[in-house]
């Protein structure tokens, strides 16, 4: 088919469905049983969708469509995630405004997916940087702020050279940008944060249980590597507080320092002690300190290393010991000398750490560099070799001696908490969210500074606070709206003389955090969003996207649900009940798909060359949804082949009662397996049983128009402008998509009859003539009774029975 007629077609088959405007419409009113399905909203970059994206969509809209057509009434909406670096970096390269080129790739973005045949809900579409909307995300900020969950402080962060902005640790993994992966950089700034942390254990307020990020977990139906890779950035750890004397070089204390451990068991084994190059006690004892000039250069050169440098386990660990200083182990009161080293910090732990050697990786590494005891105190590993960081026994721990690890460190925290030598504790990895940007293109932060420097939140009523105009776009390392005019002239008119506004703007991840209420109510100018629409649609049933969202994305929008929660604004605790990942499409070398590479598959080439149904039936038809596979041209001619077929026979139909028992099974069967994989995203496994179906159809010389047709009605949400157009020349006045899901009929399902090997000590000795799917009780059953196999067994005694099912049992004996 030419690319003239395929693009004809696309737009016969919408001008049928745009003829019924409630076809895809969600409707707030309805008492048929809700279901939210959601798309990861996308950047509206300039290059227009890609294949990855195709791929999740198609997914969505065959779930959308077919819960439609069994009854639902279905939320399936799109919107745009736009506000972002790449359109600015674009600005500061071609003088062109973010807003225009975000609005053409908007556009551009928008006729593909109807190109695609995508069936959302356009009524509902949402533009993060659109101020109807952005206006909201400043009122979250402020409710943020007015419950001390916001906050600003000076801090050291992760700063993009290339960039030229502040990243949170999570948009810094490895130690390079998420987005340009150049090299980041340690500064000191003053910046605003989120309290993600308030959120991350359960919590009870006004009498409402709020769930922390971390038992929130067990409710949800997640890919288990997904709620895994959360539980690990949280990073619990569960251990004690145990304080340490500091003495000088005459052996008199003149200090306490808590150190915080996972394995108070250990304590006795603890040989030296190591401090942060940042921890006060350094500038508090610098009389005590000896080798003061041999100290401070340390530290000199520890400001240059980022923290993801500092913390990297493959890098050769490096200190100073502190002459004139040493610790007291409390448990034992012997002296220890005392580090200090980059690789403990201040804002992890207490930014001190008592150091067992045998039985700490990083810390036998240290000991060994420097020449420090190695006191083996849990039996088990060969300490002469490595550290054994196991759990075992111990050994040369006074009171600990002879006991299992477990029981051994709730012993020594009760005995630190009787001796008021410490207490039971428990840390975390997380750190709170950092949420400025040094950009202009996102959302204001909605803040004013008085004369005297001090912050105050802009009023709703003035809300939107709207992005100047007036700005250069440069990437200078400052933010653009501090050289708008017209912003500091607003602020003083509104404010008074000498206020000034807040020139850095909200992390994008912010305005994708509370995007999924915004479609339940996306005009409403009152409220983020009506109490009881959030209600009826609310929580997300089904959401599909990226696994990289893991813990950017995906937690921040659960720390944005606990706080309404908590503040009475919604009644759930989780946004998405079920995630679902798609994998990436690689191309046909194998290889990520890249412009530099230049092998990138663009969806509009193979939508022009073989029309939209058979792009996303070959994409859904690659694999499992969850798994990388590579493009192959080849293999969508199948599919291509496939849909011609389905349209030929439309010549064999007859509308007359056609007798066919086989058929009438194989559809029931038919429609029993599509129904099922498309509700458990199968839809490979799902296109394999239509194109089956397909085979036996066209060996039939007449076809029952009734069964044709129920064969399209499941194919269409696959194929729907093919099944469209076909349903149309069938004489049928509305689109398919008003049809009714057919129920498939139990008694019409023929079991599908297989051959299952009987062995007896690997040898064959027997088969059985079955139905596939019988459990091995039914198996053992039905073998015990062949006259072959008790003839064999022989009342011999039976060692063990192996058994694969649907293929073979093995008896041993």
């Amino acid at each position: 088919m030419s690319e003239k007629k395929i693009m004809q077609e696309i737009k016969q088959v919408w001008k049928i469905w745009n003829k019924e405007k409630n076809l895809y419409r969600a409707n707030d009113f309805s008492k048929k049983p809700k279901l939210y399905v959601l798309d990861m909203f996308p950047y509206p970059s300039g290059d227009g969708l890609h294949v990855g994206h195709v791929e999740s969509y198609t997914a969505t809209d065959i779930y959308s469509r077919y819960f439609r057509m069994k009854g639902f009434n279905v939320l399936h909406p799109q919107g745009w995630d736009a506000f972002g670096l790449p359109a600015e970096n674009f600005a500061i390269k071609t003088g062109i405004h973010p807003a225009i080129t975000t609005k053409k790739a908007i556009k551009r973005f928008k006729s593909q997916m109807k190109m695609l045949g995508f069936s959302y809900d356009w009524e509902r579409e949402i533009n993060s940087s659109d101020p109807s909307y952005y206006k909201w995300t400043q009122w979250f900020f402020l409710l943020m702020y007015k419950n001390g969950l916001a906050y600003k402080k000076k801090a050291k962060v992760n700063w993009c050279p290339k960039c030229k902005t502040v990243l949170a640790n999570e948009q810094a993994e490895g130690g390079k940008c998420e987005r340009c992966e150049t090299k980041v950089i340690q500064k000191e700034l003053s910046q605003w944060f989120f309290k993600i942390t308030d959120f991350i254990e359960d919590q009870v307020y006004n009498g409402r249980k709020i769930k922390g990020l971390l038992s929130g977990l067990d409710d949800v139906d997640w890919p288990e590597s997904t709620k895994e890779a959360q539980r690990n950035w949280i990073g619990k750890s569960e251990g004690a507080i145990v304080k340490f004397e500091i003495v000088n070089s005459k052996s008199q204390k003149i200090e306490t320092v808590e150190v915080f451990t996972t394995r108070p068991d250990t304590l006795f084994g603890a040989t030296y002690f190591v401090l942060a190059p940042e921890h006060p006690i350094l500038k508090t004892q610098k009389t005590n300190i000896k080798n003061q000039k041999e100290i401070n250069e340390y530290i000199k050169k520890t400001r240059k290393k980022t923290e993801l440098e500092r913390t990297d386990l493959a890098k050769e660990k490096t200190g100073v010991k502190i002459e004139g200083l040493k610790a007291v182990n409390p448990v034992n009161k012997k002296t220890i000398p005392i580090f200090i080293a980059d690789y403990v910090l201040m804002e992890y732990g207490t930014g001190a750490i008592m150091a067992v050697p045998a039985h700490d990786e990083r810390d036998y590494e240290f000991a060994k560099k420097y020449n420090l005891p190695i006191i083996e105190v849990v039996k088990g590993g060969n300490i002469k070799k490595e550290a054994f960081v196991g759990e075992g026994i111990n050994v040369n721990s006074g009171f600990l001696n002879g006991l299992k690890t477990k029981v051994a460190k709730e012993k020594m925290i009760e005995w630190l908490e009787k001796n008021n030598l410490g207490k039971r504790a428990v840390q975390y990895k997380l750190r709170d969210w950092l949420i400025s940007r040094q950009r202009y293109w996102g959302a204001p932060i909605p803040i004013v500074y008085d004369p005297k420097g001090n912050p105050h939140p802009i009023p709703e009523k003035y809300l939107p606070w709207k992005l100047p105009k007036d700005v250069k776009f440069e990437a200078k390392g400052y933010s653009p709206l501090s050289k708008s005019k017209e912003l500091k002239e607003r602020t003083e008119k509104i404010f008074g003389k000498g206020w000034r506004p807040e020139v850095d703007t909200m992390d994008t991840f912010v305005c994708s955090s509370w995007y999924y209420f915004r479609y339940t109510d996306p005009k409403n100018k009152k409220e983020f969003a009506n109490k009881k629409l959030i209600e009826k649609w609310l929580p997300v049933d089904v959401y599909v996207g990226g696994a990289e969202h893991t813990v950017l994305h995906l937690l921040y929008s659960r720390f944005f649900t606990k706080v309404l929660q908590k503040y009475g604004y919604i009644n759930f605790n989780e946004p998405f009940l079920k995630l679902r990942h798609q994998g990436i499409i690689l191309a046909p070398d194998g290889q990520k798909m890249s412009k530099s590479k230049g092998n990138v598959i663009n969806p509009d080439d193979i939508v022009k060359e073989y029309g939209p149904d058979t792009l996303k039936m070959y994409e859904m038809f690659l694999g499992p949804l969850e798994d990388a596979k590579p493009w192959d041209t080849k293999g969508i001619m199948g599919i291509k082949r496939f849909l011609e077929r389905t349209e030929k026979i439309l010549s064999k139909v007859k509308n007359k009662n056609i007798e066919d028992k086989n058929l009438q099974g194989l559809l029931h069967s038919t429609i029993k397996k599509v129904s099922e994989d498309i509700e458990n995203f199968k839809f490979n496994t799902a296109i394999s049983a239509l194109m089956i179906f397909l085979n036996e159809l066209e060996k039939r010389k007449e076809i029952n128009k009734k069964i044709y047709s129920t064969f399209l009605i499941i194919l269409s949400p696959f194929a729907p402008f093919l099944a469209e157009k076909i349903w149309q020349k069938l004489g049928n006045k509305k689109s398919i998509f008003n049809e009714k899901w057919p129920k498939f009929n139990p008694k019409l399902i023929e079991k599908e009859k297989i051959t299952f090997l009987i062995q007896i000590n690997g040898k064959l000795r027997d088969k059985l003539e079955i139905e596939k799917g019988l459990s091995q009780k039914e198996i053992e059953k039905l073998t015990f009774q062949k006259e072959k196999v008790k003839k064999y067994i022989n009342q011999k005694k039976i060692k063990k029975i192996i058994f694969v099912k649907d293929k073979l049992i093995n008896i041993v004996i």
